[in-house]
C-alpha cells in the first residue's frame, strides 16, 4: 500500500485502531466507516484522525 493513500481510523468506543486507504481525489470529507472492533467485540463507527 502506497504510504499517501493510507488513512488512520480510531474506535469511537475504544482505542482500536485501524488503517484503510482512501482515494483523496473523490472523497474531501472524514471517513466514517462501521468497523468490527476487537475490543468491544461489536461494529463500531471509525473516524479518520490524523496520522
Amino acid at each position: 500500500m502506497a504510504q499517501v493513500n493510507l488513512v488512520k481510523m480510531k474506535s469511537t468506543k475504544s482505542d482500536h485502531i485501524v488503517f484503510t486507504r482512501k482515494n483523496k481525489k473523490k472523497v474531501e470529507r472524514k471517513l466514517e466507516l462501521k468497523k468490527y472492533d476487537p475490543r468491544t467485540r461489536k461494529r463500531e463507527v471509525f473516524k479518520e484522525v490524523k496520522k
